[in-house]
């Protein structure tokens, strides 16, 4: 099922003043370890024309996004995730896969496939590795805050301190890998929902400093390791 998902830039304190609004009427994510949130990672793949690249700077509306993601530098749990956007709507297959899974898919490899489906993650990234050459090309990482309520499967979150790397065979290793700060990193607030948004939530968001774009992060640090290069 697709979801909405709408983007919003905005500055630090604006970002701040939303949190401890949210704070005091959602739940947080059962991923966050602390009052402070919890942090992403992911590895992006692209093929060998950097389509998903290209999609992403042309602004296209039908796009994709391959990636393997870890929480908190953990590789206890290592999930295997395509995201589809459809104009506003999102649409994300997901499932875990093993570590072994993740250093062949870092090297390029397909993996094995117990379930082979069109619907399956695993076979939809073996089929990309395996017709459009899908490689890891870059490390994403951020700092996010995260509130959830049930009704409309709403998940709001705050996203802060953007940064890359591109040491992938560190990643591989599970080893430390440099990281790179953009050079004017934005905070972002995501709000997703399935149908509707309950009014309540809709007002707390009200902001007039709050600017709604399309906002990819992977695209973002791309553009700037290329220019560090």
């Amino acid at each position: 099922m697709y979801r909405v998902e709408d983007k919003f830039i905005c500055d630090e304190r604006e970002l701040f003043y939303l949190q401890s609004r949210l704070e005091c009427i959602l739940h947080t994510d059962q991923n966050q370890e602390s009052q402070y949130g919890y942090t992403i990672t992911s590895v992006y793949f692209d093929d060998y024309e950097d389509k998903h690249l290209a999609d992403a700077v042309n602004g296209n509306q039908i796009r994709e996004k391959y990636r393997i993601r870890i929480y908190n530098g953990s590789y206890d749990v290592i999930k295997l995730e395509i995201k589809y956007k459809r104009g506003s709507r999102i649409l994300k297959k997901s499932c875990r896969i093993s570590r072994e899974q993740m250093v062949k898919l870092l090297q390029g490899q397909c993996i094995e496939d117990d379930a082979p489906s069109l619907d399956n993650t695993i076979t939809l990234f073996n089929l990309a590795i395996s017709e459009r050459k899908l490689s890891p090309v870059i490390i994403v990482e951020y700092d996010r805050k995260a509130f959830v309520f049930d009704a409309g499967n709403v998940r709001i979150t705050l996203d802060r301190n953007l940064r890359f790397g591109r040491r992938i065979d560190l990643f591989m290793q599970e080893a430390e890998f440099p990281r790179i700060c953009v050079a004017k990193p934005d905070n972002v607030l995501e709000v997703k929902y399935d149908e509707f948004l309950p009014g309540f939530i809709a007002n707390v968001l009200e902001s007039g400093n709050m600017r709604q774009e399309s906002y990819s992060k992977y695209r973002i640090c791309r553009q700037e390791a290329m220019g560090c290069q």
